[in-house]
This record gives structure tokens, sequence and C-alpha cells, in this order.
């Protein structure tokens, strides 16, 4: 809801310029491509996500793949949504939760992690095709919930943007939209890759990808719980 509302708000803006004789497009265009190189920037690295979603890729296809990036895509934009119109009621909220939120995000990893762990390393295309693609975006929009400071990194992207400053709604609507497209192409070129690149791998290449990808995914798993103890 908060994406749809986000577009609404900066779809009536680019209207309102074009209107005025189009002399903000390049601004506008701008500010889109500032949004869309965050968006790539904060999805890029190799985390938690980005192991989950090439095993998605290895065993269900470059459809479950997308799916699940398309749901961190989702996720970021919304704390992006959060910090750029700076609703700290809503933030302030999200962090105060942030033990229990890591707790179940933590746990949830550990599990993720043995079940990849112990999951058959060959390409199940009767399996890939009673994936949930739903399931794939809900469990990875999910988890990537369960890390509200992000906010605060949304917060001070932003705030070096200048859009702290200004109260420009406009642009950071903008820029929020810029995010949410520069995650999903991340993700989009990831998944495809990945899945162009599955056919070179043998059953037992496989099996070891299965096995480090879920104690990666484990490990982080049992960092985020281990930093509870620090809070």
């Amino acid at each position: 809801m908060h994406i749809i509302r986000t577009w609404h708000r900066a779809t009536f803006f680019c209207a309102a310029q074009l209107r005025d004789g189009g002399k903000q497009w390049k601004t506008i265009f701008k500010t889109l491509l500032n949004g869309l190189l965050i968006g790539i920037s904060v999805a890029a690295p190799v985390g938690a996500m980005g192991v989950l979603i090439i095993r998605r890729t290895l065993a269900y296809g470059a459809p479950a793949g997308f799916v699940s990036g398309l749901g961190v895509a989702t996720a970021d934009a919304s704390y992006a949504l959060i910090a750029a119109f700076g609703l700290t009621f809503i933030s302030n909220a999200l962090i105060d939760a942030q033990a229990a939120i890591r707790l179940v995000g933590g746990l949830f990893l550990l599990y993720l992690g043995w079940r990849t762990i112990l999951s058959p390393p060959a390409f199940d295309a009767a399996r890939a095709s009673r994936t949930s693609l739903a399931g794939s975006y809900g469990s990875a929009m999910l988890l990537t919930f369960t890390n509200p400071s992000t906010i605060l990194m949304f917060a001070g992207i932003f705030a070096g943007a200048g859009l702290a400053s200004t109260g420009d709604s406009a642009h950071a609507a903008l820029m929020v939209i810029g995010v949410f497209l520069g995650s999903t192409l991340w993700w989009l070129f990831l998944s495809g890759s990945v899945s162009r690149l599955r056919a070179r791998f043998t059953s037992r290449v496989l099996q070891w990808i299965n096995r480090t990808a879920g104690a990666i995914i484990a490990a982080y798993g049992l960092f985020a719980l281990a930093g509870l103890l620090g809070m």
C-alpha cells in the first residue's frame, strides 16, 4: 500500500511538471537515477538474502529467485519510504521492537539454513512447479523486514542527498521508486545469471553449493541472534 501511494504521488508530480512545460524533467530523471543507483548499491552486497535467492534460483528456477528478490525490493522500498517521509513514529516503533523481530528472523534463517543443507542437489522440475511464488515473495520480504535498522541507513542516505533538509516529498517519492526499481533490476540480473549458469553444475557441485549456502544462511541467523546479546 505504501508503494502504491508513493507511485501515485510521484505520478501526480510528473504530470504537474509536464503541464508546466517539462522544465523539471531533467531533475526528475536525475532523482530517479540516484534512487536506482541507491537501490542497486543496497541490494548488490552479498548477504543472507543474496545467498537465499541464489539457492532458490538453483533449486526452483529463475521465476522463484526473481520473485524472492522482488520481495526484498519491496521491503527495501518500504523502509526507504519510512525514512524519506520522516515517519518517525513507525521507525521508532520498529526499532524499539527490533529485538523480537531479529529473534524471529534469526530463528527462521537457522531453519532455512538447515533445510538448505539437507536439500537434494538435483533440480526437480515437478517440485519447482509446485513452489508457491507468493510464498517465495512473502518469505523474502518478511526476512528483509527483520532488520529494522535499515531505516537508519536510508535516513542517512536521504539526508546526504539533501532530501531531509528540503522536505520535498515529491522528489522523495521519486527517490523511493528509484530504490525499488534499482533493487528489482539487481535481483532480475542475479536470478537470470545464476539460472544460465546452473546447467554447468554437476550434482556433486550442487550438493556442495547446498551445504555452503545453508551454512552461510545459518551463520547469518546465528549472527542475528548473537547481536541480541549486545542490545
